[in-house]
């Protein structure tokens, strides 16, 4: 069906639930359980959920190249395929938002639907800056200082300010467990990404989802895709880059009720 060829589905895949189908992209530096952990059963009570894990995520193994935003896209597409699935929504979150937008300008007849969260086209320089130590300090393998660094960058100030020091260390330790192996080939692609000149080819419905509060892809960011994707509707939820953690049922169901709106 699709014009272009799809490669051997390869990367470690999440499948759960039933209905249209809906493949989502995770975010740098994560896995499919850590952006959609929270969100993934109540998005599977409607959906056919189909979701990869980047090289260096899950249980996919770290990759000795550099990372393509391409195979990223087409590994996505082959293995919502492979599970079945003729047409299908995505959506994408940070780092997923630019795969899954690849996704639907390399295999359009593929898509009914567009739901970006928390992400971009281009890196600004505020990100590309963030992005630079996130990716230095990913080398030195010291997850606890890539976690320390990451946190207010993540979380929005009111999220951060609510937590006692306690809990705040408890919750640094265990993200910094979480840490993706391949979040320096994540962080370089992150750097590199580009897919401004896809969007104006973008045909399908398509909902651009704010974090109001995000330092780590800033809101003009999420503005300039609404603005740039036709036809595109801008949603607002008031958290920093992490909606699963700050406000994961409200984030469901602005994703869910898109979908259910446009048939998707």
């Amino acid at each position: 069906m699709s014009a272009r060829t799809l490669p051997e589905a390869t990367f470690a895949r999440t499948v759960l639930g039933s209905g249209p189908g809906l493949a989502v992209a995770h975010g740098a530096g994560s896995s499919i359980a850590g952006t959609y952990g929270p969100i993934l059963e109540g998005l599977a009570a409607h959906h056919t959920v189909v979701g990869v894990d980047y090289p260096g995520s899950g249980d996919t193994p770290r990759s000795t190249t550099p990372l393509s935003l391409d195979d990223l896209a087409d590994q996505l597409v082959a293995a919502a395929v492979a599970e079945g699935l003729d047409t299908f929504a995505l959506h994408g979150y940070s780092m997923g938002g630019p795969v899954a937008i690849r996704a639907a300008a390399r295999h359009p007849e593929r898509v009914t639907a567009l739901v970006l969260s928390a992400t971009m086209a281009h890196p600004n320089n505020q990100q590309a800056l963030t992005v630079r130590v996130w990716g230095k300090l990913a080398a030195t393998g010291d997850n606890r200082l890539v976690s320390e660094f990451l946190f207010p960058h993540a979380l929005s100030p009111q999220a951060m300010e609510a937590m006692p020091a306690e809990q705040l260390d408890q919750a640094i330790a265990y993200a910094a467990a979480d840490i993706a192996e391949g979040t320096v080939e994540h962080a370089d692609l992150v750097s590199r990404i580009d897919v401004r000149d896809d969007l104006a080819g973008i045909r399908v419905p398509t909902l651009v989802i704010s974090t109001t509060a995000d330092h780590m892809a800033p809101p003009a960011l999420h503005r300039h895709l609404a603005e740039n994707i036709p036809g595109a509707e801008l949603a607002e939820i008031p958290t920093g880059h992490l909606p699963m953690v700050e406000r994961p049922e409200e984030w469901q169901q602005l994703i869910l009720t898109f979908l259910k709106q446009h048939g998707a």
